[in-house]
């Protein structure tokens, strides 16, 4: 089994990580159906009750969309940080060839505000290969969905404060 490593986000914004984190991990089942509709149907909880190490949260996805939902599975969380990795443990958002992904999604300070970085690790099935051609609607997605929470947030400066 192989491993193809990318990134899918290195994405710089105004606003603080601190907002963006709790925006985008612990807080998303809660913000992300609301803000992005059009990407997120809801977000329910599966195992736990909070963004935990061990939760697994169930993403689902709206009628439209090629897929209908992904279970995720928190590994590790510092808030602290801004630091999160998490498995996909199941769902039909993978090609045949995908086994399971890892990501690891960080969130730093910078001078204007913050940048977030979003990387892969998708175990591959046997020897089945990924290229980066392969993940560019993933990434196009997320650079969508981005902008959106990043907007709201600006919209709405009390939110996450």
């Amino acid at each position: 089994m192989g491993v193809f490593t990318c990134t899918l986000a290195d994405i710089t914004s105004p606003v603080a990580p601190a907002r963006l984190f709790q925006a985008f991990t612990i807080d998303n089942h809660n913000l992300m159906p609301k803000v992005v509709p059009q990407f997120v149907k809801s977000i329910d909880f599966v195992q736990g009750d909070s963004t935990a190490v061990g939760c697994v949260k169930q993403i689902n996805f709206p009628a439209d969309a090629p897929f209908t939902y992904v279970k995720n599975r928190v590994d590790e969380i510092d808030a602290s940080k801004y630091y999160l990795k998490y498995t996909c443990i199941e769902g039909d958002a993978f090609p045949d060839t995908v086994e399971y992904a890892v990501y690891e999604d960080t969130f730093e300070q910078t001078e204007t505000g913050s940048r977030c970085k979003m990387v892969a690790h998708y175990h591959l099935k046997g020897d089945s290969v990924m290229k980066e051609e392969d993940v560019a609607p993933a990434k196009e997605g997320i650079q969508k969905m981005f902008k959106a929470v990043e907007e709201h947030l600006i919209a709405n400066p009390q939110l996450y404060a």
